[in-house]
């Protein structure tokens, strides 16, 4: 048999195949992690995308790193650092700008805003150690009761608080704003915060539960010193100094299988790696279907893996600016969320669902370029923005739902920002469909699989391989398609290391 050349071969360098391959290599093991890209990051890393313009290559901020990781890689001590955690301020054409942060507002409705917060960050809380966790695996009908004697805070919450809780994870985001708030501004933040990076809407059932995932990751977004290539650096220094061999522009073509085990991968050119256990941080349909393969596993398995659900419904925007926007005199620095009220965010979505281009897209814009200088020339700017929804199939073919969602955006900018047209020197607008060719996403989903109630926990990517082991012996994942999903956070790479490493102790 050929000689290993790893212990652990970690296929994909974004966030969470750095915190996985960097936590197994501090305990010893030898690890070797292969990323297609010219750089690792992932979602995380920056590009320049206009001559002198310099952008977050998919995300621009981070709602919180994983805290285990961030102490475990010592990302500070490689240079790590973050500005104040960002507002928000929620722009309107029919209100002035709204700032919130940090579950405070002002306004009519602050003080209901603020209870709603508190009581909402106060279950996200008790349902947050289960991001730290590995699923279990639960018997009988009643999975949520059992699931939730699983955990301590849930355990120690009251009868009615407890009966709250399990309320309002089943019930959608929409009818709390109903409830709860009367500013629209609110209600539109609300909404587009829960369903931000999701295929549903605020009135799908369970949107609620999606907030409240948020709110477990952080209460308001960060972003790093020096910008996401930043971040996507220091996870590289810390992997690097834990002994991982970094090596990119290294495709992996196929999981090598012999004697119905992983035992290492070939890369595009034909070179083959060896390694004890295969890690794959890839998207698990990619990895199952494409390359591990149907000869080799079972047919049931093989077939639930491709019924993974995994539809991208947002599209990134980079634009090139002149000169200052001015969005009705917002804060600059501040994270821009457009999103009217939450009938506005159902509108938005609508339309995707057959395949067609909302009129009104709802976004979340920033403007990296005033909290660092060098990312556009003297005196311009460049904005980064989320915008949803854009559908995954459009039925007028790509190109011609790329031009519609990209001119209905510009027109909703330049209702918040008069003027901003004129600014624009360069656009350029991924589409699901690009997200996926450039970042390995299937169905652009950053999730890696659709972040929904019954695709979560114990049935996350699926429920035969919700653990971080697979299936085949020897293949382990890693990816934002397991547990607790994605977003720039490390969490599941970190699960996977320590699963892994619980297994081999």
């Amino acid at each position: 048999m050929p000689m290993r050349s790893s212990d652990v071969l970690v296929i994909g360098g974004g966030v969470n195949g750095l915190a996985c391959a960097t936590r197994l290599a501090a305990k010893g093991r030898k690890v070797t992690l292969l990323e297609a890209a010219p750089t690792v990051g992932g979602g995380a890393a920056e590009r320049e995308f206009a001559p002198g313009y310099r952008a977050p290559a998919l995300a621009h901020l981070t709602q919180g790193l994983d805290a285990r990781m961030v102490e475990g890689m010592a990302l500070e001590r490689h240079g790590l650092g973050f500005h104040p955690a960002l507002a928000t301020t929620v722009l309107s054409g029919k209100a002035d700008p709204l700032v919130v942060k940090g579950g405070r507002t002002t306004g009519p409705d602050a003080a209901a805003w603020e209870a709603l917060s508190a009581k909402l960050s106060g279950f996200a809380r008790v349902l947050s150690p289960f991001r730290q966790m590995r699923p279990v695996r639960l018997a009988g009908e009643n999975r949520l009761l059992g699931l939730a004697r699983h955990g301590l805070g849930i355990r120690a919450l009251g009868k009615d608080d407890f009966r709250e809780l399990l309320r309002m994870v089943l019930i959608n985001v929409h009818d709390v704003a109903e409830d709860e708030l009367t500013d629209d501004r609110l209600k539109g933040l609300l909404a587009f915060d829960a369903t931000l990076g999701a295929w549903l809407g605020p009135r799908s059932p369970n949107s609620l539960i999606l907030y409240l995932d948020r709110l477990a990751r952080g209460t308001d977004p960060l972003l790093p010193k020096g910008g996401m290539g930043a971040l996507a650096a220091a996870l590289g220094r810390a992997a690097g100094a834990a002994g991982v061999k970094l090596r990119t522009g290294a495709t992996v073509e196929r999981v090598l299988i012999e004697g119905d085990r992983a035992v290492g991968v070939r890369l595009a050119g034909g070179e083959e790696l060896r390694a004890g256990l295969v890690v794959s941080a890839m998207n698990p349909r990619t990895t199952f279907q494409r390359l591990v393969g149907a000869a080799a596993l079972d047919a049931g398995f093989f077939k639930a893996a491709g019924h993974i659900r995994s539809r991208g419904a947002a599209a990134k925007l980079h634009l090139a600016l002149r000169g200052t926007p001015d969005f009705r005199g917002a804060d600059l620095k501040s994270r821009l969320v457009i999103a009217p009220s939450s009938d506005a965010v159902e509108r938005a979505f609508n339309p995707v669902k057959y395949g067609e281009v909302p009129e009104a897209p709802v976004m979340e814009a920033i403007l990296p370029s005033a909290h660092e200088s060098g990312l556009a020339p003297e005196g311009h700017h460049v904005l980064s923005a989320i915008v949803q929804y854009a559908p995954h199939a459009p039925k007028a073919g790509l190109e011609a739902a790329r031009a519609e969602m990209l001119e209905n955006t510009l027109n909703v900018l330049e209702t918040q920002s008069p003027g901003l047209r004129n600014l624009v020197a360069h656009a350029e607008l991924l589409m699901p469909q690009d997200i996926e060719a450039r970042f390995g996403m299937v169905g652009g989903n950053w999730h890696h699989g659709e972040l929904a109630v019954e695709q979560m926990l114990f049935n996350r990517p699926t429920f035969a391989a919700a653990q971080y082991a697979t299936p085949l012996p020897g293949l382990w994942l890693a990816g934002a398609g397991s547990h607790p999903g994605g977003g720039i956070n490390g969490a599941a790479g970190w699960n996977a290391a320590g699963a892994i490493l619980e297994a081999k102790a």
